[in-house]
């Protein structure tokens, strides 16, 4: 397909290691004193671990939300981080770094999974996250939209070319930090699932495509998020014949070697 200019993409979420740095205006006030921050703050300092509001960065200097702000880990890098310029001054040349892979083992082993044995065994490798990403839109549930600029343009066209030709792709689920992943799995083993159960759906902490901001979850409208049946829609035909145009193809067919259940609704970003 031709080239096309890059679509213009403005809006960042700055990541480190333990804290997210959010736009302001994306993020839903949890109290009459959020509120009052955050319709004053440029950006937000938000916990990973639990999504706690931590500061916010007003005109006039950092605005603790929680006492001990100066105690919180990984508050020097976040500080840096809003101090630095993430994106490119040309539209298109952005560098995009990534982060350590902070914290993993402990990750791991709060769900009792050997890292070595775990890869050796799914042909996973680990994923690190990106250092920023752009803001693609909002997902089906109104959230914030979270991709890598490259996958984020790519998604953005892909979806309008969709829609020209009669085909609704929605996003479900982009980007997901390392913690993130962590909490899905301790969601659904309380709700029962064994610890097998949710690796066939889920890759664990560390190895999921999700981490890298190059993949998302598609479905398309009156259809369950993240189930097979996609697979008999309209989009999912639309994906099958011209995703590969746009860069992106499905990570998880039938008879995958990495272990995981046929996913015909994740598809992952590896440039046009």
């Amino acid at each position: 397909m031709p080239r096309l200019p890059p679509v213009p993409l403005k809006i960042a979420l700055l990541n480190t290691p333990e804290i997210e740095l959010w736009p302001a205006a994306l993020l839903r006030a949890r109290s009459n004193h959020d509120a009052r921050a955050l319709s004053r703050a440029s950006r937000v300092l938000r916990r990973k671990r639990d999504g706690a509001y931590l500061a916010a960065d007003l005109a006039e200097g950092l605005l603790p939300l929680l006492p001990n702000l100066r105690r919180e880990p990984g508050l020097d890098a976040a500080l840096d981080a809003l101090e630095s310029a993430p994106m490119h001054a040309r539209s298109g040349l952005e560098h995009v770094g990534e982060l350590p892979l902070h914290r993993l083992q402990e990750r791991l082993d709060a769900l009792g999974i050997d890292e070595a044995d775990y890869a050796d065994r799914t042909g996973l490798g680990l994923v690190a996250e990106p250092d920023w990403l752009a803001f693609a839109g909002f997902d089906r549930y109104r959230r914030p939209l979270w991709l890598r600029v490259d996958a984020a343009r790519a998604w953005l066209r892909m979806r309008d070319e969709a829609r020209r030709d009669g085909a609704l792709l929605e996003a479900i689920s982009g980007y997901r930090s390392h913690d993130y992943q962590l909490g899905i799995f301790g969601r659904k083993s309380a709700r029962g699932l064994s610890l097998d159960d949710i690796l066939a759906v889920n890759a664990a902490p560390g190895f999921s495509e999700h981490h890298s901001g190059l993949a998302l979850d598609i479905g398309t409208m009156d259809e369950p998020p993240a189930e097979e049946s996609f697979e008999r829609t309209a989009a999912f035909a639309w994906l099958r014949e011209h995703a590969g145009e746009h860069g992106f193809a499905m990570s998880y067919p039938r008879n995958n070697p990495h272990g995981i259940v046929y996913e015909p609704w994740h598809w992952r970003y590896a440039g046009a």
